[in-house]
């Protein structure tokens, strides 16, 4: 059914609206499920920003200065999917919004990076797209800072729930955003006053303007319904000096026939009376999926509406003198000769053979790459000293002028680790934080997101094991090795000493599509490498590190500070007349990808197996199969010396060595 009217006739904002409410209920309700609440409650809001003040091409959804778009509230996904699909994203089809959530689509249940050209970083576990937004918002600060706001000048928009607000990483976000003045970022409240299991006044009561006046942000309430007061709230955050929260009072399910405002419209389908009388409601004509030829064109032209100024920006790329730098950086390649420095360093380590505690070796190796690698952009969750990441001489990144490379993130583990992704999603540098490692369990969602996205951020946590010593069992790691390598898609290294630390950091770089963490020693640890390779031995994951004297009869296998350990072990076996080689495992996941062959020829089949890592077992069934030993942690650490602990718990020599004449 056609009216004139519909050709001919400029749309109203509230009628642009109303399409992206019919999308999102067409979707869920063909689907079955999903959430078309939120998306019918901020049409309006998202309408006014996305054809009146967000940057962006529709025909090139990775221009380098668009503005970028996060979705925190992702379970709002139909929002986003009707936005990309009405602006004309090519990705965006009528078919996959009506294939929503189902098989091999791109428009997924929630938002996720990769999948839909547009959607700029996975959500739907709520908070970590606001946190995401700041580490977004410190890329586009620092790169300005770098190249000039000719070829950085863009903003972060977010919307976000009444569910972000209150988990507790987003108390991280805002604090950060607010103590480094990110004007360039702002938070649109979906302040509906609801949660799937009713009103936000069952479960708080928050004052959250007052909350984010607080840390330091520009604070505004409209009604997010009314056009006039959406405009000159979005036009008065471009003016503030600091990140802005704009309270957009909605009414969840806006424009459904008799379930506006409940929060039966959060979580599920309306259901087909529902549909067809929210249609008879909005006047909307038109079958599932199908739009009003004047409301198309009108969002078509929304679409196109950045396409000359970024025309323009693309001249002034190619006439930059930085061009070729700023494509490179922005693509995530590395620089020529980024491991120079770094491998004339191994050499040299062959030689002196130091003793040194790995976060030392990590350290040194980024005294190797920081200045050949000008990507890297550092910092410590308030544990600089301990974590060995600030290099001498690097300027702070902060306020006003964010040229520095060095963050100082403030103990905010999970804020860091979600930021750190935004900034890696951003492009043009490349992130790296540190912590104990016993904290991993404060940041490891943000890391198994970083893994389910693919981007290259490193975390570099420390005192990893009970050999940390006297600051005791709350310290001291014990399953969190297990832990990380349960993630898929994150190499998680435990160098042995200087050299493989090194190998590990150039690989954790080289990785443009999975993020890295790096376990590091507090405690010295001698020297393992001693003889000079001709490739990086550490990218196989692991690899013999000693030869057998004649057919070996038994492996050992170690990581970290327990290959020495190993090695001791080998010796008095070899001195009893038990040919023992000695395995090291930097790297459980990049074993995993060598060919069989490799593998088999590795861990030594036909051998006995015992391996040692002051951890608990989980996971070396691989190595060492069923009938093979372990050596290591049981339970919970205890506060005494280094030395002390690994003796009290049979963390030596002589157990290993009783391990393996037990098999024998």
């Amino acid at each position: 059914m056609t009216d004139a009217r519909t050709v001919s006739e400029k749309p109203s904002t509230k009628q642009m609206a109303d399409a992206i409410r019919v999308l999102a209920m067409d979707g869920v309700e063909k689907a079955k499920s999903g959430h078309p609440g939120m998306p019918m409650g901020m049409a309006d809001v998202a309408t006014v920003l996305f054809s009146r003040f967000m940057k962006f091409d529709a025909s090139r959804p990775d221009w380098a200065d668009r503005d970028r778009f996060i979705l925190s509230a992702g379970h709002g996904s139909m929002l986003i999917y009707a936005l990309l699909h009405l602006t004309g994203y090519r990705a965006a089809t009528k078919d996959e919004l009506s294939n929503f959530r189902q098989w091999g689509s791109k428009t997924a249940g929630h938002p996720e990076f990769g999948h839909m050209p547009g959607v700029e970083t996975t959500t739907g576990p709520l908070g970590q797209g606001l946190a995401n937004s700041v580490g977004f918002a410190m890329a586009e600060r620092h790169l300005a800072a770098k190249y000039g706001d000719d070829l950085v000048d863009h903003r972060t928009w977010v919307i976000a729930g009444d569910g972000c607000l209150m988990e507790g990483v987003s108390q991280e976000a805002i604090t950060l955003a607010g103590r480094y003045r990110l004007n360039k970022l702002t938070v649109l409240w979906d302040d509906n006053e609801i949660t799937i299991d009713g009103q936000v006044s069952l479960s708080d009561a928050t004052d959250q303007k007052g909350r984010f006046k607080s840390a330091g942000w520009a604070v505004k309430s409209i009604d997010g319904h009314n056009e006039a007061q959406i405009r000159a709230a979005l036009k008065w955050a471009t003016r503030q000096d600091k990140p802005t929260l704009i309270a957009c009072r909605t009414k969840i399910g806006r424009g459904a026939a008799t379930m506006e405002g409940s929060h039966k419209t959060h979580g599920a389908a309306l259901g087909a009376a529902e549909v067809a009388a929210t249609r008879l409601g909005l006047a909307w004509t038109h079958e599932p999926f199908e739009l009003p030829e004047n409301i198309e064109k009108a969002w078509k032209k929304v679409g196109r509406r950045g396409a000359k100024e970024r025309k323009a920006w693309e001249a002034r790329l190619a006439a930059s003198s930085q061009a070729a730098d700023f494509t490179r950086a922005m693509k995530g390649d590395l620089p020529e000769g980024a491991f120079s420095a770094l491998d004339a360093k191994i050499a040299e380590l062959v030689e002196t053979k130091p003793a040194q505690a790995t976060r030392q070796s990590s350290g040194a190796a980024l005294d190797e790459l920081f200045a050949a690698v000008p990507e890297l952009i550092g910092g410590s969750a308030d544990l600089t000293g301990s974590n060995n990441t600030f290099v001498k001489g690097t300027p702070i990144l902060d306020a006003p002028t964010y040229e520095g490379r060095y963050v100082n993130w403030g103990i905010r583990e999970f804020g860091m680790a979600a930021a750190m992704n935004g900034m890696a999603l951003h492009g043009g540098v490349i992130p790296y934080g540190g912590t104990f490692m016993v904290f991993s369990d404060y940041s490891r969602p943000a890391i198994r997101l970083g893994a389910l996205m693919g981007v290259r951020a490193i975390h570099v946590l420390t005192h990893d094991s009970i050999g940390l010593g006297e600051d005791g069992p709350t310290h001291q790691p014990v399953e969190h090795l297990a832990a990380l390598r349960a993630i898929p898609n994150l190499l998680v290294f435990r160098p042995a000493d200087t050299v493989e630390a090194m190998e590990c950091w150039r690989l954790a770089l080289e990785h443009k599509t999975t993020p890295s963490a790096l376990a590091l020693s507090r405690q010295k640890t001698a020297a393992v490498r001693t003889v000079a390779a001709t490739e990086n031995l550490s990218a196989k994951g692991a690899y013999e590190l000693r030869a057998a004297n004649g057919e070996a009869k038994v492996t050992l296998f170690a990581t970290g500070t327990e290959v020495p350990l190993a090695l001791a072990a080998a010796d008095a076996l070899e001195a009893g007349g038990t040919p023992t080689r000695v395995v090291s495992v930097p790297c459980f996941e990049l074993f995993f990808q060598q060919p069989k062959a490799y593998q088999d020829d590795v861990i030594g089949r036909g051998t006995v197996r015992v391996a040692v890592e002051a951890a608990i077992q989980q996971g070396w069934e691989r190595f060492i199969g069923e009938d093979g030993g372990f050596v290591g942690m049981t339970g919970f650490g205890a506060s005494a010396p280094a030395e002390v602990l690994y003796e009290k718990f049979g963390i030596t020599t002589e157990a290993v060595v009783a391990a393996v004449k037990a098999r024998l």
